[in-house]
């Protein structure tokens, strides 16, 4: 394996990572990255391990000893903020981040993007380890274009279809509309940490993805995921693929998304690391 260098051309030293959430999605594909071109351990933890069984068994794999699986739900269990403590930098990947729930289950939705991770700020700022947050473009909201009445002129101009992360306001929909429960609980959590950052010197970075896409990354309704509900945009498509049914399209095709590859975003993530 070739020695790492970091961003300013040091080699990079071997450290210990609580990836929260490493049985998911993202997870899976970092764990795979650490493996295959870090000295890093990890302490990978979940309540499902299916997706990166094949980096735990069998003990004669290369990496044997350097991941290490913690069946645990950060809900309830004791065993979190040891782990923090054991680790140089935590990694919080866990979250309910699927639009067939948000609207279904706003208040498991709410808990587990806010409230579950509370005590794992907590745990990252009383004990001063570096924290790597994941969190949603959904923190973005609407664009002002977006906002407008449909005749406004103002709908025409470019200019109102841009965000601009520092000075763009925030626009989300009513109280009612229960699929912003997500984007909002993201949005706390991340003025939590930067909350921290200010008063208490937490490191953190904070991520905020667009729609990464790749193997082992969603559910097809009945196949491998409830039959109930709309998953994310790539497995809607695949889905209705798969039943020779047509594409559901929002808004006739007008909308827009920004689609990133795993393996490209695990690369940019390993530089955040």
């Amino acid at each position: 394996m070739a020695t790492r260098m970091d961003l300013d051309g040091r080699p990079i030293k071997p450290m210990t990572i609580c990836m929260i959430g490493a049985g998911g999605f993202i997870g899976s594909h970092l764990c795979e990255k650490l493996m295959a071109e870090t000295p890093h351990k990890v302490l990978a933890l979940d309540v499902y391990s299916d997706k990166i069984k094949h980096l735990l068994e069998p003990d004669s794999l290369p990496w044997a000893g350097r991941i290490v699986f913690h069946r645990l739900n950060i809900k309830h269990d004791s065993r979190l903020e040891g782990l923090i403590k054991m680790a140089d930098l935590t990694i919080n990947l866990a979250a309910i981040c699927t639009p067939a729930d948000y609207n279904t289950r706003p208040l498991d939705t709410i808990y587990s993007n806010f409230i579950d991770a509370l005590p794992v700020v907590k745990y990252c700022s009383e004990n001063n380890k570096r924290l790597i947050h994941f969190s949603t473009c959904e923190v973005y909201g609407k664009t002002i274009g977006s906002f407008l009445p449909k005749d406004s002129p103002l709908r025409k101009d470019p200019a109102y279809y841009v965000l601009k992360e520092d000075t763009s306001p925030c626009i989300f929909g009513s109280i009612e509309k229960q699929r912003w429960s997500y984007a909002c609980a993201k949005q706390l959590i991340e003025r939590l940490i930067y909350a921290e950052g200010a008063e208490n010197g937490l490191d953190f970075t904070i991520v905020r993805p667009f729609n990464w896409i790749g193997p082992r990354m969603d559910f097809i309704p009945g196949i491998d995921g409830p039959s109930e509900g709309v998953p994310r945009v790539l497995a809607c498509f695949s889905n209705n693929l798969l039943r020779r049914e047509p594409l559901k399209l929002v808004d006739g095709g007008e909308s827009q998304r920004t689609f990133v590859y795993i393996k490209d975003a695990i690369e940019a993530v390993l530089l955040m690391i």
